[in-house]
């Protein structure tokens, strides 16, 4: 798993660009790339023309997901300015035929789904990009209250962003602040719903309360994924990268059972692991 069968000798360079152009799609679901994930499932690049297939941790995600997920990968593999034809496909899923049928004719998610759309793709796209919001939000704050033990939980409604250490989960929560119209200046408050409002000294601690369980419930739905890609799919843990928020004792203990990976053939697989240690 994890291997592109190439006709020619690799272009190493178009595959990582190929490659890195995926790492921008985000599982709307579990708020992760889905190269880290572990769901590209092949990469090849001939000439110009760029094939992706897609896997899933299940036959039956659901399929408004799987398609979004689909959807954005085709768009991002079409952006690359050398690219004349994109093919993606997701493998493995009770709606594939559909749904690389409806991807090869650019039907979109209506036209594919029909009367089963039931709701738009760009309104289940912001459902998710402010849960993302949501449990960004809570990690800098609980950072920031573990970074400061003498802060009281109902100071964090007057906590801004320029109070929040520059590094990455600060960096994502303004990322995910920027793709749901929130503003982005230091002086903004930090504790908002998604139309960015702010919450009396009161409210607090159950705002936070709130967003810890939708955190959660996505750190866990990643971590449950993650699992079950790598019983359905063997191998594929070696085309996953381990989460910021770290591995669970689980996957130390399963990687440790892993045999060794075996070698290739020369310049006709190009394993996904590979293109990401070549990115990185």
């Amino acid at each position: 798993m994890g291997l592109a069968p190439l006709r020619a000798a690799p272009d190493i360079e178009a595959l990582t660009a190929a490659y890195v152009a995926l790492s921008t799609v985000i599982d709307p679901e579990l708020d992760e790339p889905i190269t880290d994930l572990g769901f590209v499932r092949s990469l090849e690049v001939v000439g110009d023309d760029v094939v992706a297939h897609l896997r899933l941790p299940t036959s039956f995600c659901a399929p408004n997901f799987a398609y979004l997920m689909a959807s954005d990968a085709k768009d991002a593999l079409s952006a690359l300015p050398w690219a004349r034809h994109v093919v993606v496909e997701l493998d493995d899923h009770h709606d594939s035929d559909l749904i690389n049928a409806g991807l090869a004719a650019d039907a979109g998610y209506r036209g594919t789904f029909r009367h089963e759309a039931e709701q738009d793709l760009d309104e289940l796209r912001v459902t998710f990009q402010r849960k993302a919001h949501t449990a960004a939000m809570e990690r800098c704050l609980t950072a920031l209250l573990r970074a400061e033990p003498g802060r009281a939980v109902e100071d964090l409604g007057s906590v801004t962003l320029g109070d929040l250490p520059a590094d990455d989960r600060t960096a994502a929560l303004r990322r995910r602040r920027s793709a749901i119209g929130l503003p982005d200046e230091d002086s903004a408050a930090v504790l908002v719903d998604h139309e960015g409002r702010g919450y009396a000294v009161r409210d607090v601690p159950l705002a936070l309360r709130r967003a810890r369980s939708t955190r959660i419930s996505i750190d866990g739905n990643a971590h449950f994924c993650r699992g079950l890609l790598r019983t359905r799919y063997p191998g594929s843990e070696r085309d996953q990268v381990q989460r910021p928020e770290g591995a669970e004792a689980a996957d130390a203990a399963y990687a440790a059972d892993l045999p060794e990976p075996q070698g290739r053939p020369a310049l006709t697989f190009i394993p996904i692991s590979q293109l990401k240690e070549h990115h990185s």
